[in-house]
């Protein structure tokens, strides 16, 4: 198995297997797979799009591409998180996830930066005076356990792989795809160790769905 035999089979529209994709993921992640053959097997899938198996593939390899979290074991309480699909003006998580927590529901977001033509709520965050984003996962766990929620960027050690490719697909003009804006969604939220998650699917003409 190469990537280009990959490349080639989502390429002419062929299925790929749980193992094509998570030699996939676990090459790119690791980096003997460079970016440009991400980027042909990325465009591939972009065009030819995935099957829900193999949504569902992607999502789980990716989410296993780092460390898994289990807060609610850890913290003995249910953990729960909530994520746009994204659109102009979409600010939702930094009004909502704070009054969520003020309930005493515990919250535990990680959040990604602006694709296309978005913002995402780690950019929106970072333009507060004094917010950390690129906390450690030891500090992530921290802050849940005392005051009930954090959200901050990807981690190295959380889904690397959605981390790598969610910058590719920014910079390829890709990130209108609905299997790799769900995979990107669902594998941070696995890695996260959130149980109860709430979707926010924008739609429009400045969303990604219409």
């Amino acid at each position: 198995m190469t990537v280009l035999d990959i490349i080639e089979k989502k390429r002419d529209k062929k299925e790929l297997s749980k193992e094509e994709i998570e030699f996939f993921v676990k090459g790119y992640t690791n980096g003997e797979i460079s970016d440009y053959q991400a980027a042909a097997l990325v465009m591939a899938i972009y065009i030819q799009g995935m099957t829900e198996e193999e949504t569902t593939n992607l999502t789980l390899a990716m989410a296993h591409s780092g460390e898994i979290l289990n807060l609610s074991k850890l913290l003995n309480k249910i953990i729960v998180d909530k994520h746009s699909t994204g659109g102009v003006g979409d600010k939702v998580s930094l009004i909502l996830l704070p009054l969520v927590a003020s309930c005493g529901v515990v919250v535990a977001k990680m959040s990604g930066r602006g694709l296309g033509f978005t913002g995402g709520t780690v950019d929106k965050l970072e333009s507060i005076p004094g917010y950390k984003t690129d906390i450690d996962i030891n500090k992530f766990v921290e802050n849940v356990e005392k005051i009930g929620i954090s959200m901050i960027s990807q981690t190295l050690n959380l889904a690397p792989a959605d981390k790598k490719l969610y910058a590719l697909r920014d910079s390829i003009s890709c990130v209108e795809s609905i299997p790799l804006i769900a995979s990107s969604i669902m594998s941070k939220k696995i890695a996260s160790g959130a149980q109860k998650i709430v979707i926010d699917v924008t739609v429009g003409k400045r969303c990604f769905y219409e």
